[in-house]
């Protein structure tokens, strides 16, 4: 009888003591644990190790999508299973995972990420379904070297999972203010690096855009207070973020 697969979950942290023992106790199932922390001026580490992960510091940040590579080349096992320190993976989703790594048709799996606003779970306004590449062969399988927005890229085909990924990323206003901040500069950043639009007329027009599509076109507005929320939060981040990526040029 041939030895099942091994699953290698690999994740990124900083400063997520909050967050990441719990994270941890949902991947007990996979055979190893693999983080590239950095520079966490909290117990993330500690914890990390204590829970009984590898963790490797790396304070050289240069975007999520080179950390992240740095945690799949740790990786040592047949599968790997990428997840962040806010996601937990449920016990219905554990069961299909296990059962698809021994699936030999595909190279990698989409997971449907469910992602909770302030205490509620979004189902609409362009939150759910959230299908993302989070599975893959070791060896098939690499991150693209992007600062924000990163994606998991495999050689092959690619399998869907039903069962959803839980994320708790947004659990305050503070941190829908503080992750608006931190993902409208890093996107301009780049944005500004291949010499793409911005200013204040695209600012305006994009954010309006943006909240027009989230609220109405994506029926945000069936989530209630929080789907508002989440409307004029996108709208806010989109305005700085084009707003960022051509102030340099106009100033």
């Amino acid at each position: 009888m041939a030895a099942r697969p091994t699953i290698s979950a690999i994740l990124i942290s900083k400063n997520e003591e909050e967050n990441i023992a719990e994270c941890l106790e949902t991947l007990g199932f996979c055979d190893e644990i693999i983080i590239v922390d950095g520079g966490s001026s909290d117990r993330t580490v500690e914890i990390a190790r204590d829970l009984g992960a590898s963790v490797y510091v790396n304070a050289d940040w240069r975007g999520f999508g080179v950390q992240k590579q740095r945690a799949l080349d740790f990786a040592t096992c047949d599968w790997v299973l990428s997840a962040d320190a806010d996601e937990r993976i449920s016990d219905g989703l554990r069961r299909e995972i296990e059962a698809a790594v021994a699936d030999s048709r595909y190279s990698g799996y989409r997971l449907n990420r469910l992602s909770w606003f302030l205490g509620q779970p979004m189902r609409h306004g362009g939150w759910y379904p959230d299908r993302i590449v989070r599975m893959a062969r070791r060896e098939k399988a690499h991150f693209t070297p992007i600062v924000v927005h990163e994606q998991l890229l495999v050689e092959g085909e690619i399998g869907q999972l039903r069962e959803p990924i839980i994320h708790y990323s947004y659990r305050t206003i503070d941190d829908v203010m503080r992750k608006m901040h931190q993902y409208a500069l890093a996107t301009a950043e780049s944005r500004r690096r291949d010499g793409r639009a911005g200013g204040l007329f695209v600012a305006i027009t994009r954010s309006l855009f943006s909240f027009f599509n989230a609220y109405v076109l994506r029926a945000g507005l069936f989530d209630g207070m929080r789907g508002f929320v989440a409307a004029v939060a996108k709208a806010q981040e989109t305005f700085w973020r084009y707003l960022a990526t051509g102030w340099e040029k106009s100033s």
